[in-house]
């Protein structure tokens, strides 16, 4: 695998991705939801430790909702980096949305199904489907 390159809306934050994605998951959490703007986020599970910044690391900022895992993001232009408590977690989950180049890869599951809104139609993508978090 090639690293994978990302970075936030305005160029500030820049980082690597130097292992490939364990899992490939969309979180349809409210949490999600609402940093995203939209039906929640696709994100690749990865070792912590294979994410790299080069850029910007004063402009990263993380958030601790009352419920789910940290969120970080730019501080500069709000964009959503990562998940599930980086970097102090062992894994963290990367935004696909903050890659440099489009993911090839397909998604693996879609978790917190119960969380969709009326509004929200699943793909017919063959991804597995969890009520919550996912296996």
């Amino acid at each position: 695998m090639a690293e994978l390159t990302g970075s936030c809306l305005c160029g500030g934050v820049r980082f690597e991705v130097t292992e490939p994605f364990e899992r490939v998951a969309a979180c349809h959490c409210e949490s999600c939801k609402k940093l995203s703007g939209a039906g929640g986020t696709v994100s690749g599970r990865v070792r912590t430790e294979a994410i790299h910044l080069i850029a910007g690391e004063d402009l990263v900022k993380s958030f601790q909702p009352t419920e789910g895992s940290t969120k970080t993001f730019c501080s500069t232009c709000g964009s959503n980096l990562f998940g599930a408590g980086w970097p102090e977690s062992e894994h963290t989950s990367v935004r696909l949305s903050a890659l440099e180049e489009p993911y090839e890869g397909r998604i693996g599951s879609h978790i917190f199904v119960r969380s969709l809104a009326p509004w929200e139609v699943l793909p017919d993508d063959g991804a597995e489907r969890f009520e919550v978090r996912g296996a």
